[in-house]
């Protein structure tokens, strides 16, 4: 399906939130930043710490919903709430950068039915929180190589799909690990999938918080888990809530 033409899609930005208070803000920011038309949900899986009014303070045009908790179930929530004919899903810690929507509507223009971003980080070369070896552990997985296989299409890359293809596959798998991967693998069935060379900036918080090394050797190995047919039940259990932001 070609979704409108480059300029005049209008394009639903679905956040899927859990206790996101601190940053949901600059992540909206983000979005406002684009030209138009666009329409932001932000559905909440259940936040304690003020996330919702956070989201309303800080866009007067977002509309927040409430999901049952869960990145796939709050993301199919926001799908089914949502006017657009162009769906993106955003992580609450990731920003689009300027002219991400106007990249969108020309590449479902041009005849994809769905996409990703390239992933960066927020670290510089003069970050504290990271010694030499950890930067260029983060600047490894933003290498260009790596972005155009689909099974490291994660959704902190924004995926982006149009309805029609978003519906057909049953929106996003209702498993708690791994639905961005598996949900890019039936969307290719679908038609063209587009990896842009745009980019978005993600939160670089996890790899603060267990270091660069061991945050990139927890997601390799559940990655190969993942490779190796393991059950998204079984691996959920090696990665919390809290490691997913």
């Amino acid at each position: 399906m070609r979704v409108g033409n480059d300029s005049a899609s209008l394009i639903s930005v679905i956040i899927p939130a859990l206790n996101e208070a601190a940053g949901v803000g600059a992540t909206l920011a983000s979005v406002a930043r684009q030209p138009g038309p666009w329409e932001v949900i932000v559905v909440d899986g259940g936040s304690t710490d003020g996330t919702t009014k956070a989201a309303q303070g800080a866009l007067a045009e977002v509309r927040v919903i409430t999901g049952e908790r869960g990145r796939a179930r709050q993301m199919n929530a926001g799908a089914e709430a949502a006017s657009g004919d162009a769906l993106l899903f955003l992580h609450a810690d990731t920003h689009l950068t300027d002219g991400a929507l106007d990249a969108v509507r020309a590449a479902l223009a041009a005849g994809a039915v769905a996409g990703c971003f390239r992933t960066t980080f927020d670290v510089d070369a003069h970050d504290a929180a990271f010694g030499r070896l950890g930067r260029t552990a983060m600047r490894l997985w933003e290498a260009r190589f790596w972005m155009r296989w689909h099974r490291l299409a994660f959704g902190d890359r924004a995926l982006f799909a149009c309805r029609d293809a978003f519906e057909a596959i049953g929106g996003f798998p209702d498993q708690p690990i791994f639905e961005d991967l598996d949900a890019v693998r039936a969307l290719r069935r679908q038609g063209p999938f587009a990896f842009l060379d745009a980019d978005v900036v993600t939160s670089a918080r996890r790899f603060r918080r267990h270091g660069a090394v061991g945050q990139q050797g927890r997601n390799l190995a559940l990655w190969l888990g993942w490779m190796a047919g393991l059950s998204p039940a079984r691996l959920k259990r090696f990665y919390s809530d809290a490691d997913r932001g």
